[in-house]
C-alpha cells in the first residue's frame, strides 16, 4: 500500500485533546497513507492545530468546512475530496482513540478478499474497553434490530472503523446520502449488501474516549432508528411485491 492509493478519513468536531496523538500513531502504524481530517469548524481549534501539522506534512491534509453538519456529511465530504484525486483504497476512523491505528493493517490485509471491510466488536475476537452497560446493550440492540430488519449478513453496522475501495465507494452513489448522524454507517454498509459488494468483518477492540465529550446523544439514536426502520419498510414493501408478482404469473 502506498501513499498514491491509501487516504484514512478523520472527520473532527471539537477533537483538539485527541488529534495530533491520533495522527502520530497512524503515522507509526501506516506510514504510506495519506491522511484526511474534515472539521467542521471545532470551537475548539482542531482545524487550527490540524493546519499546523499539515504545514510540516505533505501526506497530511485540512478539509475544513464552515459549520458543523454531521458525520455523514462530514464523509460524504471526505469521499468526494479523495474521489476527485488518486486514492484507491478508503479507510474511516473516528478521531477520539477508540479506533485503534495499530488495528488498521490487519483490516487492510483483510481487503485483500472483500469490497468493504468493518471493523467488528460483535463478533468472537471483538471487545469494548470502559463503556457502561447501558451503552453496551445499546449498542448491541441496535446492531440486532438492523440485521433483522434489513437482513444484513454482518453483527456490526453501526461501527464507524472500516475499509472501502475506490470502486466500492464509486457504487453507492454516497452522494444521495441523507443520514446526517450514525446512521450513515448503517447506510453503507445496506448499499453495499445490496450492490452485492463482499463484505468482511475483522475484530477489534473499541476503546472507549479518554477525552473530551461524546458526540452520542438521544437524537443521533433516534435518527439512526427512525431511518433504519424507513429502510426495512421499504425492503419488507418490495418483498412483498416479488411475492404477488411471481404468484400473478404463476396464475397466468
Amino acid at each position: 500500500m502506498t501513499a498514491a492509493c491509501l487516504l484514512v478519513l478523520i472527520p473532527t468536531y471539537d477533537e483538539v485533546a485527541n488529534i495530533e496523538s491520533l495522527i502520530g500513531r497512524l503515522r507509526a502504524a501506516v506510514p504510506d497513507a495519506d491522511i484526511l481530517v474534515v472539521d467542521d469548524a471545532s470551537p475548539d481549534g482542531t482545524g487550527a492545530v490540524v493546519e499546523q501539522m499539515a504545514a510540516g506534512d505533505s501526506q497530511l491534509h485540512l478539509l475544513s468546512r464552515g459549520r458543523k453538519q454531521g458525520l455523514g456529511a462530514a464523509y460524504v465530504a471526505g469521499y468526494a475530496w479523495g474521489l476527485e484525486r488518486h486514492y484507491q483504497v478508503f479507510v474511516q476512523m473516528d478521531a477520539d482513540g477508540s479506533h485503534s491505528p495499530e488495528q488498521l493493517p490487519g483490516l487492510l490485509k483483510a481487503l485483500t478478499n472483500a469490497d468493504l471491510v468493518l471493523g467488528s466488536r460483535w463478533i468472537s475476537g471483538g471487545s469494548v474497553v470502559n463503556w457502561p452497560r447501558r451503552r453496551m446493550l445499546l449498542s448491541r440492540a441496535g446492531n440486532g434490530y438492523t440485521r433483522a430488519l434489513l437482513a444484513l449478513p454482518v453483527h456490526d453496522a453501526t461501527g464507524g472503523f472500516r475499509v472501502l475501495r475506490r470502486a466500492t465507494v464509486e457504487r453507492l452513489d454516497l452522494q444521495s446520502v441523507a443520514s446526517a448522524g450514525y446512521s450513515f454507517q448503517v447506510d453503507v454498509v445496506h448499499r453495499a449488501v445490496r450492490a452485492g459488494c463482499r463484505v468482511v468483518e475483522v475484530p477489534i477492540s473499541f476503546v472507549e474516549r479518554e477525552r473530551g465529550v461524546s458526540k452520542m446523544s438521544k437524537s443521533v439514536v433516534c435518527e439512526a432508528l427512525w431511518r433504519v426502520t424507513g429502510w426495512g419498510l421499504v425492503r419488507r414493501g418490495s418483498d412483498v411485491r416479488d411475492v404477488l408478482s411471481t404468484a400473478r404469473r404463476r396464475m397466468v
